[in-house]
């Protein structure tokens, strides 16, 4: 079964060029693993204000894996490692979720 893994990040500063740092290293380092089926990273979309949004992000990171262990294996990745110890300074709060799919 594939694995859907949902990340979204709170930016301590998210001045658009942070915010667009940010997704720059998510293409450049969480698009590269073995197994991913869907990549895609990007910033909050301000304009959709429904009441059941959530707005309390800046950077959306959005992976499909083909299955639990390419899931697992990522998380171990050495460049993902490179992009949490490259990025995590700005981060105030990061959320994850991860489902089925």
């Amino acid at each position: 079964m594939r694995v859907a893994h949902n990340v979204f990040f709170k930016l301590k500063d998210n001045a658009p060029a942070e915010v667009d740092e940010l997704v720059a290293a998510c293409q450049k380092y969480l698009n590269v693993q073995p197994g991913i089926v869907f990549f895609a990273a990007g910033k909050l979309c301000a304009e959709l204000k429904r009441d059941v949004n959530d707005l309390d992000w800046d950077v959306g990171l959005h992976l499909v894996f083909d299955g639990q262990d390419s899931h697992d294996a990522y998380q171990d990745d050495p460049t993902h490692n490179k992009f949490i110890d490259e990025m995590k300074s700005n981060w105030a709060g990061v959320r994850v979720f991860d489902s089925f799919v």
